[in-house]
């Protein structure tokens, strides 16, 4: 059985709750087939689903369903923030050989390459003089 988060930052509304109940699978027993003692909760502004039918009772399933319901809606704000905090801040690479930012050609003709964004110019003296505003606009435009 996975470990639930408690959290009570995440407030669940009951009106954004879609409860099914159902006849719970498994081995027999004398609850299977007669009582509708499975649950299944639909958060319907995220769409996130999860169920229960471990507990022999409908209410026990219910309070499952919930904390996991909770502990699945507080990963996915906490995904969320973490997508939002990467989005700020550039994509690091490792450094290593082969993963270089620009190449510098100097002879039979001369060009440079930025990698991460495609720009080239054939203006290597400007670019080796401390001219990089084009690169640097590629780069802002790329990330927006």
């Amino acid at each position: 059985m996975p470990e639930f988060v408690e959290p009570e930052e995440v407030e669940i509304k009951p009106e954004d709750l879609k409860i099914d109940f159902f006849r719970s699978s498994g081995p027999g027993g004398q609850n299977v087939n007669k009582r509708e003692t499975a649950v299944r909760i639909t958060h319907i502004p995220t769409g996130l689903t999860v169920a229960s039918q471990a507990e022999r009772s409908q209410e026990s399933n219910r309070e499952t369903a919930l904390s996991l319901l909770r502990s699945r809606l507080y990963r996915l704000a906490l995904e969320r923030s973490e997508q939002e905090r990467k989005g700020v801040r550039l994509e690091k690479v490792k450094i290593e050989w082969g993963n270089q930012i620009r190449s510098y050609v100097m002879h039979p003709y001369q060009m440079v390459k930025d990698h991460r964004t495609d720009v080239e110019t054939s203006q290597i003296d400007k670019v080796l003089d401390g001219a990089l505003d084009e690169f640097i606009e590629a780069e802002i435009r790329q990330v927006k």
